[in-house]
């Protein structure tokens, strides 16, 4: 496909990426919060309960704004975003079979089944297609511009999902330590 089919059809998605960017962003820094928040509340954990739940919901969301920033770069053909987009993907997707081993390793929470749908197979799953988007991209560029725009939205609600889940989890964790449930650390 030549530039001239595909730029267009990028330019349609400016305003997508820029809400979906800035939302990105803004949640990123939202979750630098929550995690003072947790270290104040004497949460506990250790640095694979960190790298297995609140280190990958920070990766989500900047890949959410890496691929707004990709969708908003000037480029003057489509292989070259598609090759970024299909190279995040492939990252995401090691990445996150590396937060998987961490959860495994970590002993200071026993993660659920929707534990781990939502740290583990949502996460790779998603990057899994958009790792194929960049193939799909080079043959059909307007179908792949809307898988690409459903990972980083998939990403995104993951992230808010996990940062979410964490905050009630430890909000939960505090109450029952105040009112003598759980013991103190």
């Amino acid at each position: 496909m030549t530039a001239e089919p595909f730029l267009p059809l990028l330019a349609r998605w400016q305003n997508f990426y820029v809400i979906v960017g800035s939302a990105a962003g803004g949640l990123t820094g939202l979750q630098f919060v929550v995690m003072t928040l947790i270290a104040d509340a004497r949460a506990g954990g250790n640095i694979h309960t960190v790298r297995a739940f609140g280190s990958p919901t920070v990766v989500h969301f900047c890949m959410a704004l890496l691929m707004a920033a990709v969708a908003t770069a000037p480029w003057n053909a489509m292989p070259g975003a598609a090759v970024t987009w299909g190279s995040c993907g492939v990252a995401g997707v090691v990445y996150s079979l590396f937060a998987i081993s961490h959860a495994h390793r970590q002993s200071d929470y026993k993660p659920d089944l929707g534990d781990w749908i939502w740290y583990g197979l949502a996460p790779v799953g998603t990057y899994a297609i958009l790792a194929l988007s960049g193939l799909l991209l080079l043959r059909n560029a307007a179908i792949g511009l809307f898988v690409v725009a459903g990972a980083s939205l998939a990403l995104l609600f993951i992230g808010i999902h996990n940062a979410w889940d964490t905050v009630t989890y430890v909000a939960v964790q505090r109450s029952k330590k105040k009112k003598g449930e759980v013991p103190e650390e």
